[in-house]
């Protein structure tokens, strides 16, 4: 499924991770690809375990631990550190599918790539092109979100970065191990957790319904969480 976050970051946090990540150095964005992307890449991107990397990094992680609906819909394991790139100049990222396993570079830190996340940094208006196109089930869905949104979908989905053909487009993007590996039992856990909430918001929390629903969600999440 895919999922829009909107307004995980807030217009500050936006600013200050631009701020970091525009002062710093970029590299070809090839760095992190596997054999099949690097066919298709042509991007740049922020080098791993630098400082403005660590610093860009934690702002967003905090956002997301900050975020409900983030956590409702990707029941998050474990979390890759947060990548940063930028297209311009008519650069793309062609057809691909996400590799099934993430190891950081120089570490033991690994990750079964259940959802990725694309975070953008950079306002729709500010460049043309560099959709971010999503294969799915029903189709082809476009996605050019405003600065400080975002988009959670299936790693195993083939998607690409159309050509940006003005300005830069500017994102953040990294991948998640879910405590729920398969994409429909989140998908069930995920419809069942926002109509619990729209419950407690007109019969509140002592209802008796709500309790026994709830009682079912975890129920749910017992049965199929890995942890």
């Amino acid at each position: 499924m895919l999922i829009a976050i909107p307004e995980l970051l807030s217009p500050e946090e936006v600013a200050a991770i631009r701020q970091v990540i525009d002062a710093a150095e970029w590299v070809d964005g090839n760095v992190t690809s596997g054999a099949q992307s690097a066919l298709a890449k042509q991007n740049e991107q922020l080098p791993e375990g630098g400082e403005a990397h660590r610093r860009a990094g934690a702002i967003l992680l905090d956002a997301l631990g900050r975020s409900p609906l983030f956590v409702a819909a990707a029941l998050p394991l474990k979390v890759f550190p947060p990548l940063f790139n930028r297209y311009g100049g008519g650069q793309r990222f062609g057809t691909h599918v996400d590799n099934a396993v993430r190891i950081q570079r120089g570490t033991d830190f690994r990750i079964r790539s259940d959802l990725s996340m694309t975070v953008f940094l950079e306002d729709p208006g500010e460049y043309d092109g560099g959709e971010l196109l999503i294969e799915g089930q029903f189709g082809e869905q476009a996605v050019k979100l405003p600065a400080g949104h975002a988009i959670l979908y299936p790693s195993s989905s083939l998607h690409r970065v159309e050509p940006v053909t003005r300005g830069t487009r500017v994102a953040s993007f990294f991948w998640l191990q879910s405590m729920v590996r398969d994409d429909g039992a989140r998908r069930i856990l995920f419809e069942m957790d926002q109509a619990v909430q729209r419950l407690v918001g007109t019969l509140g929390n002592d209802d008796r319904a709500v309790i026994e629903l709830t009682g079912v969600y975890h129920n749910l999440l017992r049965r199929w969480a890995d942890a």
